[in-house]
C-alpha cells in the first residue's frame, strides 16, 4: 500500500469549488456580507499554495541550509505580521509584530530543531522536505495561540484597568496585579491546541495523518507521526504563547509600576 497514491485534476477542484459558491451563496441570501471575502481568502489560497508548490519544489532540490533558512525566516515573518494584522487592540510603535515574531522564532525554531535532531533525523537534518513542512506546522498552530493570548490580555488590561491600578496604589508589584490577567489570557491561548488533542481520533482525523494516509502510508504509522505533531505542537503554541503575552504585559506596564495603556492602540487592520 506504501507509496500509492491518488493524483488529482483541475477538474476535481474546479468541482470542490462548487462548495464555495454554496456559501457565497448562503452569505448573500443571509445579508451575511462576507462573499466578497470568502472570494479573496478562496483566490489566495489558491494562488499562495500554487506558488509554495512551485517554490518548495526547487528548495527540495538544491538542499541548502541558506536557502532552508531564508524561507524558515520568511515564513516566521509573514506569522508575526498575520498575529497582529486582524487584533482590535495591538500595541503601538511595531511592538506587536516584534513580540510575536520573535516568540515564533525562539518557539518554532526550538521545538522544529529539536524534532529533526531527534525524533525525524533526516539526513542531512536541514532537509527543505522534513524541516519547512514540520516549521509551518509549528507556525500555523502556534500563530493562533500567540495572537489569542495577545489580544486576550491587552483587552482585559483595558477593561480592568480601574481594578489593577487601585492594586497598584495599594502597593502591589505589576506583576502580582498583572498575575491573574496573563494566567486568563494563557489559558486563551492554549485552548486551541488542547481542543485540538482532545478531538483528535474521536472527534477528527488531524490533517497530516490524513494526507499521510490518502498517500498510502500505513495507518499505524501515520498515527505515530501525528502523535508526534500534536506533543510538538503543544510544546511551540506553550513556550510562545508564553513568551509574547509575558512580553505584552510587560510593555504595557513600566520600571515604576504603571499601567501604560497609552501604548496601546484600537482598530484592526
Amino acid at each position: 500500500m506504501t507509496g500509492v497514491y491518488l493524483q488529482l485534476g483541475y477538474i476535481d477542484l474546479a468541482i470542490a469549488s462548487v462548495l464555495l459558491l454554496l456559501a457565497g451563496g448562503l452569505s448573500v441570501a443571509m445579508n451575511l456580507g462576507l462573499e466578497k471575502s470568502l472570494g479573496i481568502a478562496a483566490l489566495r489560497t489558491a494562488v499562495q499554495l500554487t506558488i509554495i508548490g512551485m517554490v518548495l519544489k526547487i528548495l527540495f532540490a538544491l538542499v541548502s541550509p541558506w536557502w532552508t533558512g531564508l524561507a524558515a525566516l520568511v515564513m516566521v515573518m509573514l506569522a508575526g505580521y498575520e498575529v497582529t494584522a486582524r487584533q482590535t487592540l495591538k500595541l503601538k510603535g511595531g511592538w506587536g509584530y516584534s513580540i510575536a515574531t520573535t516568540s515564533m522564532i525562539v518557539a518554532g525554531g526550538i521545538v522544529t530543531i529539536l524534532a529533526l535532531t531527534t525524533a525525524v533525523r533526516p539526513e542531512p537534518w536541514y532537509d527543505p522536505r522534513f524541516a519547512l513542512p514540520l516549521l509551518g506546522m509549528m507556525l500555523g498552530n502556534t500563530l493562533t495561540g500567540v495572537s489569542v493570548g495577545m489580544e486576550r490580555l491587552n483587552a482585559t488590561l483595558k477593561r480592568e484597568k480601574i481594578a489593577i491600578e487601585a492594586r497598584l496604589a495599594l502597593g502591589h508589584t505589576r506583576r502580582d496585579a498583572f498575575r491573574p490577567y496573563v494566567r486568563e489570557a494563557m489559558r486563551a491561548g492554549l485552548m486551541p491546541i488542547i481542543n485540538a488533542m482532545s478531538a483528535a481520533g474521536i472527534i477528527s482525523l488531524p490533517g497530516m495523518m490524513t494526507g499521510q494516509i490518502l498517500a498510502g502510508v500505513d495507518p499505524t504509522e501515520a498515527v505515530k507521526y501525528q502523535i508526534l505533531i500534536m506533543f510538538l505542537i503543544a510544546g511551540t503554541t506553550s513556550i510562545g504563547a508564553l513568551m509574547a503575552v509575558l512580553a505584552t504585559a510587560r510593555r504595557l506596564s513600566d520600571e515604576r509600576d504603571r499601567l501604560r495603556l497609552d501604548r496601546l492602540k484600537d482598530g484592526a487592520r
